[in-house]
Formats: structure tokens, sequence, C-alpha cells
């Protein structure tokens, strides 16, 4: 409450500070300018893939979207309809996904990774509140920072007058949606405000044939909030002032497991545009206050019952930062400079072993991290050619970390760990090239490095899923990744293409480790402070376990054939591949786990008639591994979804919409037990409803 009444008194201030120059910004020329970082000086030599409004906005959930560029995934194959807050971390080019996710996700340059997980609540972002996003892929290091180890998915807030985006439907599942976002400006100051509430009464995500009394269905509800003020105060320069509040609750699949997750966010922006006779600058302070809750249980024989196992009643978690930056341009470079830091506190406070109905021992668990750091980047443009070349460094920490453990009953401490600090500077960088033609086809290459700190879940907190334990490492040191990349293609708006060859390696990849496994001559195995494994459980430590090679290549077509027929394809191919060194050789050789081979995307857009649009998308996944010793293998998945519009009038149109349209049974996990149990993606879903577009 504290963080939320500081955050309201923010609000007033700096609400009084934008009206209190309303007189002068009356006299001042209008600026075209936004909270949204500029580009970086040098992106078009990156790979970099645009989903724009209206393919958000043909969805429910924003990770859905985003799915539609290949290899971009959650950690397992669920979206956030269906996916435990702790799996829906982001990663790119299918390299070696991760529940904490190696990509950056941001919003207007805020940072939207889970403070304590690293993962992103999806729900808190709907659909209607984004104008683009923008992804591009390999390591961004340079003005992105820590955590854009494959990558950046960049999102820009949306921004209009009056009503710019609205959805109200009904879906099978028990599903309920509404969302609406839309601004108005109160003289100099303009606001933006957005809202969603969405149910799902979910399904069981075991197949008839394997499920049992244990198992329960999955279900959703999601609500989200938020409000901009923007004003241009003084000079062309504006002032941007974001508040937003989300809460989430899952069951999740098993009888007795669920999940929530809540929080607010805060940011303050000033940027001023470059122009010809003065710098650019941008200067931005952030803030986000997250909860975080979840119940774990085990199975029982023949799946007749679930036992409670651990109770993460309360995570608290503060993650906060800045970033600045000053751009400037010569007759001969257009350069940037600046920094960013950015801090984490929070602990995960459970109840755990449940031997008789009854919990008997708490557990507290957290730390703190701290990463920062500075870069220069500068671009050259001159005959088609474009010269890119940057430079970081950061300096990361991992302090305060401890795990104690208490007797509930008698209130006695039985375990007070407490791990020393650790610490280190990580210089990245990263250099490219490309060469423009007349006909817009082009060439480019690139080069980069960067780098993930482990979050404070990887470090600090061992936990217990199903018959399964996680041991957590303190020991954990940044990951990072060396990649290099060549690419090619054509610029054109009625058929562009871009073929793209890369080859990347994961150094320390932060990876959970199979370290035992039930049955065994060893079982019972007993892990102090986390419980004890039997039957058919696995011992699993997150570790830095060796690295990752990944070669690859991706491309992407798309074709305007007609006013009213686009077509759009995308694939990628990525040969990935353990090399576990002494930390786990047992991996070597291994595709690391939930890292698919292929993956396909298409998409075709059909308006036969004024009124009448109609829109489809597949997407097509190779075989992926469930497990790090690739003894669990997931069958290929092909999905279809679909939707057909009718508009009523301007903005406003009726629609009815096919997720899996063809009831695919798509895989997401399988279990270690004899015979397996595979839990499966969301079935066939239809959604009608009516939505609103600017």
């Amino acid at each position: 409450m504290k963080c939320v009444r500081f955050i309201l008194a923010g609000a007033a201030a700096v609400t009084c500070v934008l009206a209190a120059f309303a007189a002068q910004s009356a006299t001042i020329e209008t600026v075209v300018v936004t909270a949204s970082p500029p580009d970086p000086v040098g992106n078009d030599a990156f790979s970099v893939a645009t989903i724009g409004t209206a393919d958000l906005h043909a969805v429910t959930e924003l990770d859905h979207a985003l799915e539609q560029v290949p290899g971009l995934s959650l950690f397992r194959r669920d979206s956030s309809l269906s996916a435990n807050p702790t799996t829906q971390g982001v990663s790119l080019r299918s390299i070696a996904p991760s529940g904490a996710g190696r990509a950056l996700v941001t919003l207007d340059g805020v940072p939207q990774n889970d403070p304590f997980g690293g993962w992103v609540i999806w729900s808190s972002l709907p659909p209607e509140d984004i104008s683009s996003a923008q992804i591009v892929r390999g390591a961004g290091a340079g003005p992105y920072g820590a955590g854009a180890l494959t990558g950046v998915i960049a999102l820009d807030e949306a921004r209009g007058d009056g009503l710019v985006a609205a959805d109200a439907s009904l879906a099978a599942l028990g599903g309920k949606r509404v969302a609406a976002s839309g601004g108005t400006s109160l003289g100099p100051i303009s606001l933006f405000a957005s809202a969603s509430d969405e149910d799902s009464n979910g399904w069981i995500p075991v197949s008839p044939a394997q499920r049992g009394a244990a198992d329960d269905h999955v279900t959703l509800h999601a609500r989200n909030a938020s409000l901009r003020a923007e004003a241009m105060p003084w000079f062309g320069t504006l002032v941007s002032l974001r508040l937003g509040a989300y809460g989430e609750n899952r069951d999740s699949g098993l009888v007795g497991a669920k999940s929530s997750a809540d929080g607010v966010t805060a940011s303050l922006t000033l940027a001023h545009p470059e122009s010809a006779d003065s710098l650019g600058y941008r200067l931005q302070a952030w803030l986000r206050n997250t909860g975080f809750s979840n119940t774990s249980v085990s199975v029982g024989n023949l799946r007749a019952s679930t036992s409670l196992t651990n109770d993460q009643y309360s995570t608290p978690a503060l993650g906060w930062g800045f970033n600045a930056a000053v751009r400037g341009s010569l007759p001969w470079l257009d350069w940037e400079v600046g920094g960013d830091a950015r801090f984490t506190q929070g602990e995960s406070k459970e109840h755990f072993s449940h031997p008789a109905a009854v919990f008997t021992q708490g557990r507290v668990s957290g730390g703190r991290t701290a990463v920062g750091g500075l870069y220069a980047e500068g671009a050259s443009r001159f005959d088609g050619w474009l010269l890119t070349a940057g430079l970081r460094a950061d300096q990361w920490a991992s302090t305060g970390g401890h795990l104690i453990q208490t007797a509930l009953a008698t209130g006695i401490v039985s375990v007070n760990q407490r791990y020393p600090a650790k610490s280190g500077i990580v210089p990245t960088a990263r250099l490219g090239v490309r060469r423009e033609f007349d006909d817009g086809f082009y060439l480019r290459s690139a080069a980069y490095a960067g780098f993930r700190a482990p979050t404070l879940n990887e470090l600090y907190r061992p936990f217990r899923l199903a018959n399964n334990i996680t041991e957590a490492n303190p020991g954990l040191t940044p990951e990072k990744l060396y990649g290099a990349e060549v690419g090619f293609g054509q610029a054109a708006e009625s058929f562009g293409w871009d073929v793209t060859g890369f080859y990347n390696q994961l150094h320390s990849a932060i990876t959970n480790v199979t370290i035992a496994h039930c049955p065994s001559l060893v079982c019972p195995i007993v892990v102090p402070g986390v419980g004890t494994i039997s039957g058919t459980g696995l011992l699993i430590q997150r570790r830095n376990a060796g690295n990752v090679d990944a070669y690859g290549v991706e491309s992407e077509a798309h074709w305007q054939a007609r006013d009213w027929l686009g077509f759009n394809i995308a694939f990628d191919y990525v040969d990935a591949h353990v090399r576990g060194g002494i930390a786990a050789p047992q991996l070597t050789g291994k595709r690391p786990a939930q890292a698919p081979r292929f993956t396909l995307t298409g998409g075709l857009r059909l308006t036969p008639v004024e009124r009448l649009s109609i829109t489809a998308n597949l997407r097509y996944e190779s075989t992926r591994f469930t497990d790090d010793q690739n003894t669990l293998p997931l069958a290929p998945a092909t999905t279809i979804d679909a939707r057909i519009s009718w508009r009523l009038w301007d903005g406003l149109s009726a629609y009815l919409a096919g997720d899996n349209l063809f009831n695919a049974n798509v895989a997401t996990t399988e279990s270690s037990d004899p015979i397996p149990i595979v839990s499966l993606a969301a079935p066939r879903v239809w959604r009608a409803g009516i939505s609103w577009t600017e």
C-alpha cells in the first residue's frame, strides 16, 4: 500500500507540473514525439520483424499474436491462456527456451519481465493497449542492455483520441472477455487509458484415456488497467507518466494446484527529439511492485488423488531502475550514448512438508540483484551502405541471498543459510553492415554479444512440482550469447522477403539439469529444506550447464497479390545441441529441452467484399523434448486459427473466430511415469464478439 500511495502521489505531482506549464506549451510548435524510444541508430543492419496493429488486435492474448514469428515461444507450447506464470518466459530462435525467458520484453522502453522470476505476465499487456511489436533477433546488447540474450520484443503503447480499440466477446470453455483503450485531452494534457477483464473455465489438459480424479481444469481470471498522462510543458520536451495495475488467478490442471499474480507498475519518461540544431535526449525511471502465489501437489497412484506439497503463499518482489540516452548527428555519423541500471529484491515465503494434512515447515528464500551499464553506438550511411557499431559494459551483482527454514509448530530455525555475494563485469558489443541496391534488394551481416544475469528465482528458490524437486543454485553466473549472421532480401510493399543464416553460441546456459531419477538404488532421495523424492520423481538442479551451439536459418516473405488478397509465410530451422562439459557431461550432444528443430508459420488475409474480411494463420512445429535427457519427446503439432469479420459501420465489426480450428492435440509436457502422462494445450475454441478499431 505504501507503494500504491507513493505512485498516486507521484501522479498528482506530475499532473500539477504539467498544468503549470500549460500556458507556455500553448505557444510552442507541436512536435511529434512519444514515450517510445526511437529505433537504435543502426537497427536496419540486424534481423528485425514487426507485427502491426491489425495482427495484434485480431487475437485475445498478446503472446499468441507474437507466435507468428517463428522461433518465438514461451517455455512450453501452451499460451498464457493456460500456462502457469513461471513458464511464461519468452525466448527467440528456438535456441534454448527457458521458464525465465531469454528475451527482453519492453513497453515504451520499460522492462516487462518479472523482477523475481524473469517471466512475463502476458495478461497485463492486452493487445488493445499495444500499437506494434518490433522483434529484434540476436543478442541486443547496445541500448537494450541485460536480458536481451536471444533478442528483444519492443512493444509500443497505443495512442489516439477517442475510442482506439475495443473487444467484447464470448467463447467456448466459458470464455468471456471485454477490453478497451482510448484517449482524450484535458487542455495541454493528453490522457490514454486501457483496461481488460477476461475469464476462462478452461479444459482438463490430460486426455480422457489418461486422466483421473487428480486432474482438474486450467482456468483463468485476469484483469488490468493503466493510465498514461502526457504533455509538452517546455521546448518540445515530452513528459509522460504511466501507471498500471494487474491481477490474475489460475487453476493449474491438478486438484489443489492454483496460482495468482498481481502487481502495480509506474514509469516517468522525459523525451526530447533530436533536431538539426539540437541533441535529442531521453530520461526514464520505472518501478514494478509484484506479488505471486502458487500451490503445488503430488499425484497419487493411478492419478486417483493429489496431496498438497507446497504453498508458496507470498512472493513480494520489487524491481526498479532508470535509463538515459543522448542522441546526435554529424555529417557522417548518427550516434547515441547512454546507460541504464536495474535493481530487484524479493522473497519467496512458503509452507511445505505436509505429512498429515498439516504443513510442518516454513521457508523464506530470496535476495537482491543489480545490473547496470554504459553504452555507445554509432551508425554511418553513405552510397547505399550502413555501417554500425556499439560497445557496452555492465556490472552485475547478486547479494543478500538467504534460505531460512523454520518448524511452524515451535518456531525453531533448522536451516539458516546465508550465501556470499557474487559480482562481475561483462563487456558486450554488436557490429553490423547493410548494403542497399536500387531495386530494394539488400545484403546485411551482423555480429553481437549479450548476457542475462540469473533471476532471484533461479538463484535462491528451490521448489517441488508434482513428484519432482528442483534445487536452486546461488552459485549461478550470467549466461552469455555470442553470434553472427548473414542476411539478404528485398524490401517492397507488394512483395518482400528475407533470408538469414546465423550461428549462435550460448555460454554457461542456466539449465534445469536432472541429477537423480527414481526409481533407483538410492531412492528415496531426501533433499534438506525441500522434501523427499520417491516413486517416479526426479531430482533437478539449476546449473550453468556448459554451452549450446545453434546453427540456423530463418526466412520470411509477404505478398500482396491483390488489393483484397495477401499472404505471408515464415520459417526457422535451428540445429541446437548442448556441450555439457564437466558441469553436465550427460547432456553433451542432446538438444535443449523444449527446443523444436523446425517451425513454420503462414497467414492469409482476404477481403472478398468491402465489409467482409477473413484471416487465417497456421503454425507448425516439429518434435521437441520435454526433458534435458531427450527421453520424453513431444510429437509435432500443427494448429490453424481463423477469423471472419463483418464491418457493421466505420470502426465497428462483428466477428467469429476459431483457435486450433481442427482441434489438434498439442502436447506441452510429458511426465516421467512408466506410462508417461501427456499434458495438452487448448483444444478448439470458438469465439464470437464485436470489436472496434480506430
